[in-house]
């Protein structure tokens, strides 16, 4: 990510001029994120942070209600928590 920072620098800070937000990966390991002077994404409301986010394509913000189905129904399939399969997925590298 440095090196296609430093090629492109003038559009990253376009996207910043406009209220958007760089992440500077160094290794696919964040080391900087550069946003717009006079506001520290620790000022950010919740809002503000998700906006951000969907602005950059990170995530999609719901916009209607979850399906009681949904929350109510156990997850199928394999019967370990969620420790295991951290440490599984660890373990074999993905």
């Amino acid at each position: 990510m440095i090196s296609e920072l430093r090629n492109r620098l003038s559009e990253f800070l376009d996207h910043v001029r406009a209220g958007g937000r760089v992440l500077v990966l160094d290794r696919n390991g964040p080391v900087a994120e550069i946003i717009p002077v006079g506001r520290s994404s620790a000022e950010a409301t919740d809002e503000e942070r998700l906006a951000a986010l969907e602005g950059d394509g990170i995530l999609r913000v719901a916009r209607g209600r979850m399906p009681r189905e949904l929350i109510q129904e156990r997850l199928r399939g394999s019967s370990f928590g969620v420790l295991e399969a951290l440490l599984r997925e660890r373990e074999t590298g993905r």
